[in-house]
């Protein structure tokens, strides 16, 4: 089975910063985006340099269990292990658009955003969510920061609470007709001819990684990939895999041990790893 550290390894190993050229040469995508999702899947299933689409489908079957589609979190779900959400910017600073989907912490089967076939696609309940976030220009990446959402998004009844206090007030305007709606809210038959009907959506957002956590590390010229794993989740890594990652021999690979601020109490810290590479 897979995991972060595995992905950390395979692009200090293939650092391939012109993406789209990479995988369009290759006949697999027609933008950098689709380029950062296909190169974020082949880190974690060791598959950058695998020629073969046959064999690269085989073994991404093996890896993972759900590649997902382009409106229903998440986007990736490792095989009895966690699940990934790729985000794509084209400022090194900029807020990440969420839709109208809230951060989430952790990613649960129970979530109402999620599809059926996803729910079904392994025995699960909820797993950890990585949150890849990619800092692209047209045809490359210029940075990858990786971050666990335990660390970066509050817990769950943070946002629905939110959420749930805008739908109540839609709910108590008299004289409409709501529907049932995943979204905030949903008002059928608004005029006399009950032809016109109204959407209320949530446009979520959050701070990009590089801002939340520039108190970390402040970025520098060139390609970089940061991650930041808390420490309990560092140590329940394969043995195998956290030596491989410590004993690389890459000088543009570092690995330290931080604090950060638990999103639920900023008063409370977090250890965790900070890992970062540099392709200068």
């Amino acid at each position: 089975m897979t995991n972060i550290l595995e992905a950390i390894i395979n692009i200090v190993n293939n650092p391939i910063v012109e993406i789209k050229n990479y995988y369009s040469g290759r006949n697999r995508v027609n933008n950098v985006g689709e380029a950062l999702e296909e190169y974020i899947k082949d880190a974690f299933a060791n598959t950058i340099q695998e020629a073969n689409e046959e064999k690269k489908m085989k073994i991404h079957d093996q890896e993972f269990s759900w590649l997902g589609n382009q409106n229903h979190p998440p986007d990736i779900m490792i095989k009895n292990g966690d699940a990934i959400e790729v985000k794509k910017t084209q400022s090194a600073n900029s807020d990440l658009a969420l839709n109208s989907s809230y951060p989430k912490s952790i990613i649960q089967s129970s979530s109402t955003l999620i599809t059926q076939e996803c729910k079904n696609c392994e025995k699960w309940t909820e797993k950890d969510l990585i949150y890849c976030v990619g800092h692209t220009s047209d045809n490359s990446i210029n940075s990858l920061w990786m971050i666990y959402g335990s660390i970066y998004a509050a817990k769950h009844e943070t946002y629905q609470l939110i959420k749930q206090k805008i739908t109540d007030g839609i709910n108590e305007i008299p004289n409409v007709e709501l529907a049932e709606t995943n979204e905030l809210g949903r008002v059928n038959r608004v005029d006399p001819l009950g032809i016109t009907n109204l959407r209320i959506r949530g446009m979520w957002q959050i701070q990009n990684p590089r801002r939340v956590f520039n108190y970390l590390y402040s970025g520098g010229n060139g390609f970089e990939l940061v991650a930041i794993i808390p420490n309990d989740k560092y140590t329940s890594f394969p043995s195998e895999s956290r030596n491989k990652i410590e004993n690389l021999n890459n000088t543009n690979l570092t690995i330290s041990d931080k604090t950060v601020k638990n999103p639920n109490n900023p008063a409370a810290l977090i250890d965790v790893k900070l890992i970062v590479f540099k392709n200068e």
